[in-house]
């Protein structure tokens, strides 16, 4: 395993079962359609997808994520496989959607720019990307060893990138922006209320 799965695998192993929280809203997905998970976890935002598709793959780097993410209600019927994003072990142009929630962002440049150009590849023409990613107005930018410009590596060896609205769009070119928006909110920690944003994209391709 490379240092960064080897990373992820161990976070998952230690402290998986403590990813809560509840899924991000999804949008309205067509009767039918082949929906992707890339960096599934453990299965939080899969587990509401496969609600939503009866067509859903998911891959994630970490063996651990994927186990416990078989676990989970609902699930079952899921293709789930241990898998590099940067390197899919799929068809061209074989699925109408593909979901990112924070996951683009544990990758160096090279890494992110791998994962965009395999996103394009596999989406069929007139399919949506749903991005999401930490922005850099977020409390917790700057923090940490800072790797490249903007990108910053916690003890645990894991890095996290801290996104702009414009780098968002550039990253996924060719495919044509619907909408890109930073959502913000404040999270109480300690009695003090910290700023919180992530960068939240569709992106679709056009025939």
């Amino acid at each position: 395993m490379t240092d960064h799965a080897t990373a992820w695998d161990e976070d998952y192993r230690k402290r998986g079962d403590l990813w809560g929280g509840a899924a991000v809203p999804l949008p309205d997905l067509p009767a039918g359609a082949a929906v992707l998970e890339i960096g599934c976890g453990n299965g939080k935002t899969l587990s509401a997808l496969a609600r939503r598709s009866s067509l859903v793959a998911a891959v994630d780097i970490s063996h651990h994520a994927v186990s416990l993410a078989r676990r989970r209600p609902g699930i079952a019927a899921a293709g789930l496989a241990v898998a590099d994003a940067r390197c899919l072990p799929f068809h061209g142009e074989v699925f109408d959607a593909v979901f990112l929630v924070h996951i683009t962002g544990h990758l160096p440049g090279p890494g992110r720019r791998a994962v965009a150009s395999e996103v394009c590849r596999v989406l069929r023409t007139g399919g949506a990307a749903f991005f999401r990613g930490f922005s850099v107005e977020d409390m917790r930018a700057g923090k940490g060893t800072e790797t490249e410009e903007q990108t910053f590596r916690r003890g645990d060896g894991i890095i996290t990138h801290y996104f702009t609205e414009d780098e968002a769009r550039d990253l996924f070119a060719p495919l044509i922006p619907v909408s890109v928006r930073t959502c913000r909110w404040y999270m109480r920690v300690r009695g003090r209320d910290l700023p919180r944003a992530e960068v939240e994209a569709v992106f679709r391709k056009a025939g």
